[in-house]
């Protein structure tokens, strides 16, 4: 089955293009059934690269997925036009008084890792949106900083700042084969990672209720289930292009940051050649078991999800 996307959402044809299934509203009219109500929080800065990067993994199930964009409601990006967020994106402000409800959320990073949590501008609105997810989502997936943020406010988890940028592709270990949500992985798999900070399993394996699912001895804990959340927390980017890292190093070696270049990205780590993508496979199956470990368990009566 397709995801279905706006006709004119920059997604609906890059990922046309790419052989993903997608629909148009009109299309997806025609059928049926319930599609699974994905929403996606994003708050990075390229809106549209990260909607193509999450739509692309989502939209690659068996299962229909109607997925909407939502931004902060009063945090004003400068890196999207602003035609693009009216019309695709709606507040949270807004979401949160309709009263509907989601089957799943994704909630993105954010290039804010050295401010503390309180110190950012929309954190009590944030901390809202977790507190919703409670009662108007089935299941929540942080990613990187907005799985870090929301670890610290169910679980006290502190994130703690790194001496240098872990800044490449590392090996992860599969700390837990029976999960549904690490079905058909093999015991490792390359992840890329881009962040200043880390997350300590010390800490996490202290707090009630959390279980660490993939971990590095290079960069530390990875995956995390919060069962009683209904939560996954995800520290690295399973979601990124190929040549996102890239355009990161490129970005940093234009601007005179001082970066080094990505481990084990590059192939011989030349930056004059071209990355190779293999997190990819490992990316569609842990999206896809997170999907269909939703449409298991989600009620077909959308008012019963966090009764």
């Amino acid at each position: 089955m397709p995801i279905k996307l706006p006709s004119d959402l920059p997604a609906f044809d890059v990922l046309s293009r790419e052989g993903v299934m997608v629909m148009s509203e009109s299309q997806a009219m025609r059928q049926d059934i319930r599609p699974l109500r994905i929403g996606l929080l994003n708050l990075m800065p390229k809106k549209i690269q990260t909607e193509n990067q999450f739509a692309r993994l989502i939209g690659a199930t068996a299962l229909q997925i109607e997925l909407s964009l939502i931004r902060m409601s009063e945090h004003k990006t400068r890196n999207t036009a602003a035609e693009h967020m009216a019309e695709f994106y709606r507040p949270f402000s807004e979401v949160k008084a309709s009263g509907e409800k989601f089957d799943g959320i994704i909630i993105t990073g954010a290039p804010i890792e050295h401010m503390p949590f309180n110190d950012v501008t929309y954190w009590q609105e944030l901390c809202e949106v977790f507190e919703w997810t409670q009662t108007h989502v089935h299941s929540t997936f942080g990613v990187c900083w907005g799985g870090m943020a929301m670890i610290n406010y169910f679980h006290g988890v502190k994130k703690h700042i790194l001496d240098h940028k872990a800044f490449g592709c590392f090996r992860h270990r599969n700390m837990a084969p029976a999960s549904q949500y690490l079905r058909g992985f093999s015991d490792d798999c390359v992840i890329p990672v881009s962040r200043w900070t880390e997350m300590k399993q010390d800490e996490i394996a202290a707090a009630d209720g959390l279980k660490t699912l993939l971990y590095s001895d290079d960069v530390g804990p990875c995956l995390v289930e919060d069962q009683s959340h209904r939560a996954l927390y995800i520290f690295n980017h399973f979601e990124y292009d190929s040549d996102t890292l890239k355009q990161e190093y490129d970005r940093d070696v234009a601007e005179g940051t001082p970066i080094n270049v990505p481990m084990n990205y590059y192939p011989n780590d030349d930056p004059a050649q071209p990355p190779m993508n293999r997190w990819r496979s490992h990316a569609h199956l842990l999206y896809g078991n997170w999907i269909t470990g939703i449409y298991e368990s989600t009620p077909y009566d959308m008012t019963k999800i966090g009764s």
